[in-house]
């Protein structure tokens, strides 16, 4: 049986940001739940926002692909918005 590890999507949307950047010590995840959705605010030091944003917002998009299909377990909306 392999090892399975578990990550909450805060740690997740941390864990992937850190390993696109060159200061992951400027990596913030900032959480907002409500009954209805969860809101993940990504700020990153502002020189390297494009590096997580991506051409034509590809890395943005995969970012947020990723983090709502680990959301599934909990069944709300989750959305990832990627600040400055």
């Amino acid at each position: 049986m392999a090892n399975k590890v578990v990550f909450n999507l805060k740690d997740l949307l941390e864990v992937i940001a850190k390993a696109l950047v060159d200061k992951p010590e400027d990596v913030e995840v900032i959480e907002t739940e409500s009954e209805e959705f969860l809101r993940l605010e990504l700020k990153v030091h502002p020189d390297e926002v494009g590096k997580v944003i991506g051409k034509q917002g590809r890395i943005a998009k995969a970012i947020r692909i990723l983090v709502k299909a680990n959301a599934v377990k909990i069944n709300k909306k989750v959305y990832v918005d990627i600040m400055q």
